[in-house]
């Protein structure tokens, strides 16, 4: 079980303290896949980092006996200062990974993140692709009780987010997820209770349609933007993985469409020179 136990969570921001949580409390019952559903802002992403420890709250109590991954993909938790290789090291100090267990979790991101000699690069050369490449496959290198999914299932081109949909296919035969979505359709085909989050406070639904039906009462995703979403996601799913069909012309296919991280990362330092030498001739009093 993971218990929260009169929990507030907060940010300081511009106009002042905002405050997610207040007295919160909830218990996700263990061996179930949970999906975790509510309105944009309702606090799913900041209860996602409480339960992982990514974040940690102001005052109150999260207690769990599992095993619980960060949420899968999440490149924030990059060292960008570290080379690909290095990250993982320092994740399986972490996590107490014995130094022959080390050099097995080391192999299965090189091959699995397919980065070649930029394995062997700081972080901060990378593109955002190869970063979630590395970030997925951090993730997929250890076994969890949960895996907790924010949105993201795949990353890459078509190929990789195959590659990425079997791999974690494979995680979920032992596994369990708590996921976040906006797809509706994805929650009732791979959750069996939903977590309804509205206003500060969380409903749990062992009907997921029910669940699902709370959600769009409180104003979630709108039926047209619901479809369109679900359209998105049919198409990553086709041939039953995660690959869009030929010529779609979706926000998933243009994802999915992303260029060669190499060249994008030639492009990007590109763009860096062209900057530099123009900051030149300004100081020179070249102008542009």
């Amino acid at each position: 079980m993971i218990r929260l136990e009169n929990v507030t969570k907060s940010y300081l921001t511009l106009r002042g303290r905002k405050v997610v949580f207040r007295n919160f409390w909830l218990d996700i019952p263990e061996g179930r896949n949970v999906g975790l559903i509510g309105r944009n802002g309702a606090g799913k992403s900041t209860l996602m980092r409480l339960i992982s420890a990514v974040d940690f709250p102001d005052s109150g109590k999260i207690t769990t006996s599992a095993r619980l991954s960060w949420p899968v993909g999440l490149t924030g938790g990059l060292q960008k200062s570290l080379t690909g290789r290095d990250n993982v090291k320092f994740v399986c100090r972490i996590h107490g990974v014995r130094k022959s267990g080390i050099a097995d979790k080391i192999r299965f991101v090189q091959d699995f993140a397919e980065l070649g000699d930029y394995f062997d690069q700081p972080v901060s050369s990378y593109s955002s692709g190869m970063r979630a490449r590395l970030a997925f496959g951090l993730s997929m290198a250890f076994d969890f009780d949960y895996y907790l999914i924010d949105e993201v299932m795949a990353v890459g081109d078509a190929r990789f987010k195959q590659k990425s949909a079997d791999v974690f296919k494979e995680r979920l035969q032992n596994s369990k997820i708590i996921l976040v979505s906006h797809n509706m359709r994805r929650i009732q085909k791979m959750c069996d209770i939903v977590v309804h989050l509205d206003r500060g406070r969380a409903t749990i639904y062992e009907n997921v349609v029910e669940g699902i039906a709370a959600y769009h009462a409180a104003g979630g995703v709108d039926g047209k933007r619901a479809a369109a979403i679900d359209a998105e996601d049919d198409e990553l799913e086709a041939v039953g993985g995660t690959e869009p069909r030929a010529g779609a012309s979706s926000g998933v296919a243009q994802e999915a469409a992303e260029a060669d991280d190499a060249a994008a990362l030639e492009r990007r330092r590109a763009r860096v020179a062209r900057r530099t030498a123009r900051a030149a001739r300004q100081a020179a009093g070249g102008g542009k």
